[in-house]
């Protein structure tokens, strides 16, 4: 399991024209399940994301004191199969990519986990296998990736 963690001053999705959701400050978070994924890879993604430091303290000019929690800030999560492909000369490939039907399973899973893990109306989401457009304003810019299989 992949996430892209972006720190962001806002970030919404949209799909032809209508708005899904939208978020002020937190993280915008880009998800790519593999076919070898199991919820031990949900439990790390989820207990990283909610950790992980990437806030500064308003008290102080420390940097990476804070998580998401501690700032009571949100979660967007964007469903993203294309961070599982791996490159034939010029074009991708998606083979190691969970299939659509058995990844939309799991994806609900990880955003239950994340919603019982901090504040369900903390965590926004995406449309499911629509081509979405993702806006963005990243807060530094601040990027984060995360391998479920190489780091843990």
């Amino acid at each position: 399991m992949r996430a892209i963690i972006q720190r962001v001053v806002k970030a919404s999705v949209t799909v032809s024209d209508e708005l899904i959701s939208s978020i002020q400050n937190g993280f915008c978070v880009l998800v790519g399940i593999s076919r070898e994924d199991t919820e031990k890879d949900i439990d790390y993604i989820v207990r990283k994301l909610l950790t992980i430091r990437l806030f500064e303290c308003p008290d102080s000019d420390k940097k990476w004191t804070k998580n998401v929690v501690e700032k009571d800030y949100e979660i967007l999560c964007v469903s993203q199969f294309t961070l599982q492909s791996t490159l034939k000369g010029t074009k991708p490939d998606f083979h190691q990519a969970m299939g659509a039907e058995q990844s939309k399973e799991f994806y609900e899973k990880f955003l239950e986990k994340l919603s019982r893990d901090y504040k369900q109306e903390r965590i926004k989401d995406g449309k499911f296998g629509a081509m979405m457009q993702v806006h963005i304003q990243n807060d530094g810019p601040v990027t984060i990736i995360l391998d479920s299989k190489k780091d843990q």
